[in-house]
């Protein structure tokens, strides 16, 4: 085995050791596992003999030197935060596969331009509710706010909190002074996991992804009514927190399967949906429902629509059940085409490498839309991956990894020139 693949699995066993946390793994996002995760990818480069910074928001940055300092980079990145008992793959498989590039790099001659792994802060938004930390903290993208919005829910402490505990700074973020200058990025390239099961059912070990879907999430919808007696209310005069909040979702899912029927792109999660345990139980009629929603498609007038969709069938819902439906904040990821050129050129170095690869859209969220967004040429491979992910059965198949390696590997290669 190449030896760069060498220190791949090595690294993979290591990450999966150090942050094991029954049945998963846990790499907090500026916390103690996502900071072990970054001080193993730093010294692996300082072996490998690779220049390293790390920036004011805690992003590290391992950079191979390029003949031409002053040209823009080849940029490849991922995150290494997971959600609590996760998977070891979801983001880690990038970095080291970044990494892995550079070492296997590094034992020929410089390149024509540096070529820069950037290990990114914070990409799971379950740790702190917002998209894309890291990323859009070093381009400046970031509400200045951020930082001493956001809560932890497990520590109740801010954000800010938590960076300064771990050695990094939110005053960037609050300036939204930008770290990173889109314009001395030639692309940007991330390698992740498939997080669905079109490669598995294709039997396909490699993707080349044409879009990011854009999303809009509602964390803190609830539902209001009244709480009374199980025996004693008669359903006409019930104010049933759950009957509503079920046929809100039943409405909900009608309308994507129409949408669906129509050809249209759009996919629909209730993450939550729950009453407070302590308030009800069996005998009661639950007032109170919280939960959650999250719509995700290619194209913005889709969701826009189902939005519009969503509101009106809350208000109407609401009237006639005589409950009070709050669907509170709307947060809003934009859909992230992938650039053509870089596309074709992945494919044509799949060919090359004689690995077999299909086109699919992502339907998670990653970093590399970040950086498509602020004009720079982005794209990602997909690596097949059973089981899904966000969960600690991730199945990621080692020969699957160093195939999309390989794929990475020619595209460099050819890239680089």
């Amino acid at each position: 085995m190449i030896g760069s693949l060498e220190t791949a699995k090595r690294l993979f066993e290591e990450l999966a050791l150090k942050s094991a946390d029954a049945p998963g793994v846990t790499r907090d996002s500026y916390g103690d596992g996502e900071a072990m995760a970054h001080a193993l990818i730093a010294r692996e480069a300082d072996r490998i003999g690779l220049a390293r910074r790390t920036d004011a928001v805690g992003n590290l940055y391992v950079t191979l030197p390029g003949a031409d300092r002053e040209a823009p980079t080849l940029m490849l990145g991922s995150h290494l935060d997971s959600v609590p008992h996760g998977g070891n793959f979801d983001g880690a498989a990038g970095v080291i596969a970044g990494l892995a590039l550079l070492e296997d790099l590094a034992a020929g001659p410089a390149p024509p331009c540096d070529v820069t792994l950037m290990a990114i802060r914070a990409e799971e938004m379950i740790w702190f509710p917002e998209h894309y930390i890291g990323s859009r903290a070093a381009l400046g993208l970031l509400p200045p706010d951020t930082p001493d919005r956001l809560h932890r829910a497990d520590t109740g402490r801010t954000l800010a909190e938590h960076m300064a505990k771990q050695g990094w700074s939110p005053e960037p973020i609050r300036r939204r002074e930008r770290l990173l200058d889109p314009k001395r990025i030639r692309a940007f390239i991330e390698l992740h996991i498939e997080q669905g099961p079109v490669l598995v059912e294709a039997g396909v070990p490699v993707g080349i992804v044409t879009e990011i879907r854009g999303n809009m999430r509602y964390r803190f919808a609830t539902i209001r009514g009244e709480t009374t007696h199980a025996g004693g209310a008669p359903r006409h005069s019930r104010r049933d927190a759950v009957l509503a909040g079920a046929e809100l979702v039943s409405c909900l899912e009608a309308e994507w399967i129409r949408r669906e029927c129509l050809g249209e792109d759009l996919v629909l999660t209730i993450g939550e949906f729950a009453t407070d345990a302590q308030q009800h139980g069996i005998t009661k009629v639950p007032g109170a429902l919280d939960f959650t929603l999250d719509f995700r498609s290619g194209s913005y007038a889709v969701l826009e629509a189902f939005d519009v969709f969503l509101r009106e069938s809350a208000a109407e819902n609401g009237a006639r059940r005589g409950v009070d439906i709050a669907l509170g904040l709307k947060s809003h990821a934009a859909e992230a085409p992938m650039d053509h050129g870089l596309r074709a050129a992945l494919t044509a170095a799949a060919q090359r490498a004689g690995v077999e690869a299909t086109e699919l859209p992502s339907g998670g969220g990653h970093d590399c839309a970040v950086f498509a967004s602020v004009g720079v040429p982005a794209a990602m491979l997909f690596v097949r991956n059973e089981n899904g992910s966000h969960n600690p059965n991730e199945a990621m198949d080692f020969d699957d990894f160093v195939a999309a390696w390989h794929v990475l590997r020619a595209f460099a290669a050819d890239y680089l020139v």
